[in-house]
């Protein structure tokens, strides 16, 4: 099943200053992604790029400057944190149908995301018995089928193997395709074609 391209989407910064205790992570920051664009936030750990990524989702106000994104980010943005967001007892297809009655995706779309990342085998298996890069695959399943436009991934090829990284590469460039757009914090080569790099604490 495809889902409709997106209404056109956009994420802009304007002078963004954060600062976490005494320490300026980003100063003055200005970008602008539009649709189908990416964009990858590399630096040291402590560097602030979960950081900046809770001020892009609107989690965290910034000290200074301001973020816009349209639609507005509780209609727009899928959150991917460190932690996966699966309960112990709780199975892939489980956490999927609790976040679509949220978000208003539909059953088919679950289904489809769950293939897209290699896990729908494993769907109905307790998060407890699933491996961390398991796990992962379910939470960016997960993603997937919020129809989204705007993804916020934090590490999201940690745990992953070879496999899980070339499906999520393909399940981000499906994304970008219908106009979605992409902000990844990683410490990983991720070969995203095109993706921009903001390399924080530079």
């Amino acid at each position: 099943m495809t889902e409709p391209d997106f209404p056109p989407a956009s994420l802009r910064l304007e002078a963004v200053t954060a600062t976490r205790g005494a320490k300026t992570l980003v100063r003055d920051l200005s970008l602008a992604l539009g649709p189908g664009e990416a964009l990858l936030l590399t630096g040291a750990n402590g560097a602030g790029k979960t950081t900046l990524l809770r001020v892009m989702a609107g989690l965290y106000a910034p000290d200074a400057g301001t973020v816009t994104m349209s639609p507005e980010p509780h209609r727009a943005a899928a959150w991917l944190g460190h932690a996966d967001g699966i309960k112990p007892g709780e199975t892939p297809r489980e956490s999927l149908a609790f976040h679509a009655a949220l978000t208003g995706a539909n059953k088919a779309t679950t289904k489809t995301a769950l293939a897209v990342m290699g896990m729908d085998a494993l769907a109905d298996r307790p998060a407890q018995r699933l491996s961390r890069g398991q796990k992962r695959r379910a939470a960016l399943a997960r993603v997937i089928a919020s129809h989204r436009p705007v993804w916020l991934l934090d590490e999201p090829a940690g745990p992953l193997d070879g496999d899980g990284r070339a499906r999520l590469a393909a399940a981000v460039a499906a994304h970008r395709a219908r106009g979605g757009i992409v902000v990844a914090a990683t410490h990983q080569s991720l070969d995203w074609p095109d993706a921009r790099t903001l390399e924080i604490g530079a």
